[in-house]
Formats: C-alpha cells, structure tokens, sequence
C-alpha cells in the first residue's frame, strides 16, 4: 500500500495516511514547497508546466503533483514499486480529489 497525503498549496495537511512517527504537518510543507519551486524551475528554464517532481532515494520514492489548483498529492512508495503503473493512479486520483476541493 502506497502512503499518501493531500496538501494544500499553503502547506496545510488535508488528509494523510502515513506510517505513525512521521511528522504530517513538516512533510506537507516540504511537498508544497518542492512542488512550487519544481514549477518554478521548469517555467523558468523554459520547460513549461510541470507533471510531478520525483525524489529517488535508497528507501524510495516521494512523487508530488498538483491536484487542481488548490492541492499538491504527495505519494511514498516503495523501492521495489511499477512507477508506469503509480504515475497512472497519481493522475487518475490527482484528477478526481481536484474535482473534490
């Protein structure tokens, strides 16, 4: 199972599920913030809008997209975990949570 939070676009927690220990309210600020300088840099750099910013670590990975305007959706997986198949969920669920908020 994938461990997953929504955020706003401030940094403020919507809903999470993450394992007991990590601190909710530092890794939303983290993916706000990383999520907006990623959009920065790609419009800057002229590369345009971007789709997600991906951070690959040893223990895996932490992928963070916009859901609409208001949310960024921030996703931990595992190391071993099919990226074609969780980009393809993290738009299906980035789409409709939008729809939502």
């Amino acid at each position: 199972m994938l461990k997953h939070l929504l955020i706003s676009n401030d940094g403020l927690m919507i809903a999470s599920a993450l394992p007991t220990g990590v601190d909710e309210d530092r890794v939303g600020a983290m993916s706000a913030a990383l999520l907006s300088l990623g959009d920065r840099a790609g419009r800057e750099l002229a590369r345009g809008s971007i789709d997600r910013i991906m951070i690959q670590g040893e223990k895996g990975y932490v992928i963070m997209t916009s859901s609409g305007d208001e949310a960024v959706l921030t996703i931990m997986a595992k190391p071993n975990a099919k990226l074609g198949l969780i980009f393809l969920d993290i738009k299906r669920a980035s789409e409709a949570l939008a729809k939502l908020i």
